[in-house]
C-alpha cells in the first residue's frame, strides 16, 4: 500500500511546479495520446525520454515514479500469462513440453508494460507537481465551455479534486487498520483461504466505515463553510498561463504531432 504514490503532492520548487495547472493538464493529456499510437520501441524510447527530462526538470527521483509502478507488476505478470495463453502468431521462442510459446505474446505484453510504464510517468508528475486546490480550479477552468450544454464544471473539478486528495489518506488509514489487525492476531499473509478472505473482510469493513466518516466529516465542513452546489462563487487565487506554460503546451502538442507522423511512418 504504501508503494502508491499517486496523488501525492511533492512541495518543491521548479519550473514544472510554477506551470499553470491547465497548461499541466492538457500536456499531460497531449502525451496520453501519443502514447497509445503504434509508434514503435523507437517512438517509445522517445516518449520516455522527454518525459525523465520533464521528470528530472520537476525535481523529483526516479525512486518515486518506480513506487507508483510496482503495484501494478501483478497486473502485468497476469497480463503475460494470458497472452502466452492465447496469442498463436509470430515464431516460437521455446517450447514447454507441448506449449509452445510465441514471440508476439511477449511483445504485446512488453508493449502494454512500456504504454502503462509511460503513463504512470506522466500522471504521477501531474499530481506530484500541481497542489489539490489548483488541479480543481484547472481543471474547472477546462471544463467552463461546456456549462453551455448543462455540464456542472465546478462538481465534476471538486469530485476530481477530492479523489485525488484522499487517495494517500486512504492509503495511511489502510496501513493503520492492518497494524491494528496484526497486533490482534490476525495473519494478513499466513493462513488458509478462509482465514485470508476472513482477515481480508477485518480490513475492508472498518475501512469503509472510516472513509463514510471521513465522507461525513468533510460534507458536515463544506456546509458550515457555506458551500452550495451550482452556486457562483468568487476565487482568491485567479489563474494565469505565462510564458513557461506556452512553451509546455507547444512541446507536449508536437509531441503528439510528432508520434502521430511516425505511427504513419512505421
Amino acid at each position: 500500500m504504501g508503494n502508491i504514490t499517486l496523488g501525492r503532492y511533492i512541495p518543491m520548487d521548479s519550473p514544472i511546479h510554477r506551470c499553470d495547472p491547465r497548461g499541466k493538464i492538457m500536456a499531460m493529456l497531449f502525451v496520453l495520446i501519443a502514447v497509445f499510437f503504434p509508434v514503435g520501441w523507437i517512438g517509445y524510447g522517445i516518449l520516455f525520454c522527454l518525459i525523465s527530462f520533464t521528470i528530472v526538470l520537476a525535481k523529483l527521483k526516479f525512486n518515486f515514479i518506480w513506487r507508483s509502478m510496482k503495484p501494478m507488476l501483478f497486473m502485468l505478470c497476469f497480463l503475460l500469462v494470458i497472452n502466452i495463453l492465447v496469442v498463436k502468431t509470430g515464431t516460437v521462442l521455446f517450447t514447454i513440453g507441448d506449449f509452445e510459446i510465441y514471440s508476439d505474446a511477449v511483445l504485446n505484453t512488453l508493449y502494454i508494460a512500456v504504454r502503462l510504464l509511460l503513463m504512470i510517468m506522466v500522471t504521477t508528475c501531474l499530481t506530484a507537481t500541481t497542489k489539490p486546490l489548483e488541479m480543481t480550479l484547472g481543471i474547472e477552468d477546462l471544463l467552463k465551455p461546456f456549462r453551455k450544454i448543462g455540464v456542472p464544471a465546478h462538481e465534476i473539478a471538486m469530485l476530481i479534486s477530492i479523489a485525488l486528495r484522499f487517495i494517500p489518506d486512504l492509503i495511511e488509514e489502510t496501513q493503520r487498520i492492518m497494524k491494528a489487525q496484526e497486533s490482534r492476531g490476525v495473519d494478513m499473509k499466513e493462513g488458509k483461504l478462509k482465514e485470508k478472505i476472513m482477515a481480508i473482510l477485518s480490513l475492508i469493513v472498518p475501512l469503509f466505515v472510516s472513509a463514510f466518516q471521513r465522507a461525513e466529516d468533510l460534507a458536515n465542513a463544506m456546509e458550515a463553510r457555506g458551500y452550495v452546489p451550482g452556486e457562483k462563487r468568487t476565487r482568491y487565487k485567479v489563474l494565469h498561463m505565462q510564458m513557461r506554460d506556452y512553451i509546455l503546451l507547444g512541446a507536449s502538442f508536437l509531441t503528439l504531432v510528432g508520434m502521430i507522423v511516425l505511427s504513419r511512418v512505421i
